[in-house]
């Protein structure tokens, strides 16, 4: 899947049982490999060259995502990748931005619950939208993944 631009799990000096409480949390939220086959979508519909992702100007009513996938609509990687996000449950939706929270380094792994809060506190059905709009989404899913003992590599 490209270079791994991920530290290996050693590195994070989580203890065992914290390891195994963060994967059961996940697994509680939405499925890595469902995570795994969007990522992927992501990757390869960012990975066009058409696709220009604008600089985050920061304003939360600023409908840059819209604007730049709006040219999109046909573009088969771009509609089956926002399907399969569109499908999912708004819990899942949550569960797949705080993930990618989590890998962009917003939150720590011990933060996990307060992540899927501040997903849930965002949360509106441009799920997908915003995530295929987001710079480097796809790193950051597989990141978040990574720090919370998953990886698309099986």
């Amino acid at each position: 899947m490209g270079t791994d631009l991920s530290l290996s799990p050693a590195c994070y000096r989580i203890s065992p049982d914290y390891r195994k409480l963060s994967e059961a949390l996940m697994l509680d939220q939405i499925n890595p490999e469902t995570v795994c086959r969007i990522l992927t979508g992501i990757r390869e519909f960012q990975a066009k060259e058409e696709v220009v992702l604008p600089e985050v100007t920061g304003s939360a009513n600023d409908d840059w995502a819209l604007q730049v996938l709006a040219d999109h609509g046909d573009d088969l990687t771009y509609d089956e990748t926002r399907s399969a996000i569109d499908d999912l449950e708004p819990d899942q939706q949550v569960a797949l931005v705080a993930l990618m929270w989590l890998g962009r380094g917003d939150f720590l792994e011990a933060e996990w619950e307060d992540a899927l809060a501040t997903a849930e506190e965002s949360w509106n059905p441009r799920t997908a939208e915003y995530l295929l709009a987001t710079p480097l989404a796809a790193d950051y899913l597989e990141e978040g993944l990574s720090l919370l003992g998953y990886s698309c590599d099986e």
